[in-house]
């Protein structure tokens, strides 16, 4: 199981990547192997602007359906179309081409609250 030093992650299995005032988000390797085959990915929130915190999609796989909350106040501005037709990317490869949606972020300040890698290994009993 994977858990990049480069990224922050939440207490609820997604990660983030921030480059400048944009952020990258996906669900964890950790998440991904729970939840197992992925089916479906569905965000209607690009274009929104909402709070960390808010719930901002769900993810389908072939036993369950789980909501995504954002990590990070801003703005959905770009959903991975890879996902529309591969859903199974998130379970391949959450890290790069398994992302989920990117965000222009409101306070990039807010990163700070975020888990860094050996501290999501810690919460998850790695």
């Amino acid at each position: 199981m994977e858990f990049p030093q480069e990224l922050k992650y939440t207490q609820d299995h997604e990660w983030v990547l921030l480059e400048g005032d944009i952020a990258t988000v996906g669900i964890t390797d950790h998440a991904q192997s729970e939840l197992s085959d992925i089916i479906y990915v569905d965000i209607t929130s690009v274009g929104e602007t909402l709070e960390k915190g808010a719930v901002f999609g769900a993810i389908e796989a072939v036993k369950t359906v789980s909501d995504l909350f954002l990590p990070i106040s801003g703005e959905i501005i770009e959903f991975n179309g890879d996902l529309e037709g591969a859903p199974e990317l998130v379970n391949s490869d959450p890290y790069t081409k398994g992302w989920i949606v990117k965000v222009k972020v409101k306070d990039v300040q807010e990163i700070d609250t975020l888990l860094s890698a050996d501290e999501y290994k810690a919460l998850i009993g790695v």
